[in-house]
């Protein structure tokens, strides 16, 4: 047998184990998504055990020391092609994470992904952080214990960014947000006081019958091309996008009868992600293949927030939009124009204590809040009591609001508190970021881009999103390296400061 037709078996084995995995991972999928939208609460012990069996297998096949030898063998082997090069990249580095976790870890870990849950809704609920701050408190010792066990030498907040965004680091991401802090604070505070908010108020203060909003959410991410067929649009506490891969994609929203941007925005954001999903490369050099993975969540951010802020909180779109929600809700809508509701969906929301709802322009600042506590808490610089008196202080100096109480606090959101996601929170503006570069490089290569939103067709932008996005998967290692190949350059926060300044300039009249 010649070296070339050894290289071409163990690729085949390694090839055929990772799908394994990647099937069991869907079935993972299946089960979070169902505790977070269908599961009745009295199931959650018995998901528990669920999840923490499931873990378990798929830590074992994860660690299987014949996948550790096939990616040594394939390490300096020749002949391979650029994806499956990639595959074994990610697959190597995916290896050595996980065989430095023990098993017994991984069990606890995902136990606590339930128990983090459950308590986080009851304490939500109940707007009592005291409960919580003991599950909060073991989050923060998992985590470190896990940063320590798969990069003893590095810095645990690092490590933990690795996950979500690769080669991401606590020092260049302070570096961005140190630069956005230093141009919006005093940009918001021009705009408090000096500019013209536009009336937003027949938008928010309404009374938007549910069942309507649903048909027009559902309408909407059809027409974005959301393919109903590999799948659903459901209801959550906490809007997300899970399912198990591109042919069952499942995302959730949530409505608000008084508010109807809410649901439109939550729902185009979520179909974002979920266009990203579907879009992923078939082919059979990719599929159920770590080079098929989105590269990281910053760029999968980037994808919601593309629709969401470059395509939906557009003049062209809000043309496209008009006439549709005029027909659901004639009244409501009355005579109004579409720079009326283009300037209505733009307005920002100065008093706002919630991330999901937050606008463009105050958004970074609750993910730069978010960001410093976890850094400083994973840093051991902030002891967990102390969470909500920095939150806080932090809100006030960031957005000059008060936080009257926990759940409108430190307890909003699902991600250090249901899932012990830390160091996830920064992808959301970096996504930002990169959402603007991206979208004015398609723009530059879209004919007639602007008229193409204004008539409801979104083909063009999603198939260029596909061929120069979705489909090149974890092709490239890290984010900045995608960003090269599709924009020209890494990413650039001095495009996403221009872009909030320019619009937001002229709608408030500045």
């Amino acid at each position: 047998m010649t070296t070339q037709e050894t290289t071409r078996q163990t690729y085949d084995r390694l090839a055929n184990m990772l799908r394994d995995t990647a099937a069991l991972g869907g079935i993972s999928g299946l089960l979070g998504w169902d505790e977070m939208v269908m599961m009745p609460p009295g199931a959650a012990a018995s998901r528990s055990r669920q999840k923490a069996a499931l873990s378990a297998v798929l830590h074992a096949k994860s660690t299987d020391p014949e996948l550790g030898e096939l990616l040594s063998q394939l390490a300096q082997a020749d002949g391979l092609s650029e994806w499956e090069a990639a595959t074994v990249r990610k697959a190597a580095k995916q290896y050595k994470k996980d065989t430095a976790l023990t098993e017994e870890f991984v069990r606890r870990e995902s136990a606590q992904e339930t128990r983090g849950y459950t308590e986080w809704v009851k304490a939500r609920q109940a707007d009592d952080f005291t409960s919580f701050a003991p599950v909060l408190s073991e989050w923060v010792e998992l985590k470190k214990e896990r940063a320590a066990m798969v990069n003893p030498s590095g810095r645990a907040y690092d490590t933990l960014a690795d996950d979500f965004s690769a080669g991401l680091t606590a020092e260049r991401v302070t570096e961005i947000f140190d630069a956005v802090k230093a141009e919006l604070i005093p940009f918001l505070a021009e705009l408090r006081e000096k500019g013209h908010a536009p009336d937003n108020s027949w938008l928010v203060n309404g009374d938007f019958d549910v069942e309507k909003q649903t048909a027009l959410c559902f309408d909407i991410a059809k027409e974005l091309g959301f393919d109903m067929d590999k799948g659903l649009l459901n209801v959550s506490v906490h809007p997300f996008t899970g399912g198990c891969g591109p042919e069952d994609v499942r995302m959730t929203t949530r409505y608000k009868q008084a508010d109807v941007t809410e649901g439109l925005t939550g729902t185009i954001h979520e179909t974002g992600h979920a266009l990203y999903e579907q879009g992923r490369n078939m082919g059979e050099h990719a599929m159920d293949l770590p080079v098929n993975e989105a590269a990281g969540m910053a760029i999968h951010e980037s994808q919601s927030l593309l629709w969401e802020r470059m395509v939906a909180l557009s003049m062209p779109f809000a043309e496209y939009l008009l006439p549709r929600l005029r027909e659901k809700f004639p009244e409501q809508v009355g005579s109004r124009t579409a720079e009326d509701l283009y300037k209505a969906m733009n307005v920002v929301k100065m008093s706002n204590l919630i991330r999901v709802e937050a606008d463009e322009v105050t958004y970074p600042m609750h993910i730069i809040c978010r960001f410093e506590i976890e850094r400083d808490l994973i840093e051991g610089k902030l002891d967990v009591k102390d969470v909500p008196a920095v939150w806080a202080a932090k809100m006030k100096e960031y957005l000059g609001v008060d936080v009257p109480s926990d759940a409108v606090g430190v307890l909003q959101d699902i991600h250090w508190n249901g899932m012990g996601a830390f160091a996830y929170f920064p992808t959301y503006t970096l996504g930002a970021m990169a959402a603007t570069q991206i979208y004015e490089t398609a723009a530059a290569q879209i004919p007639n881009l602007d008229d193409n939103i204004r008539a409801g067709d979104f083909k063009p932008l999603r198939e260029w999103l596909r061929v120069n996005v979705h489909e090149l998967g974890s092709l490239y290692e890290t984010a900045d390296e995608l960003l090269v190949k599709v924009t020209g350059k890494p990413l650039d926060p001095r495009i996403f400061v221009a872009y909030l300044k320019s619009k937001y300039t002229s709608i408030y009249g500045l």
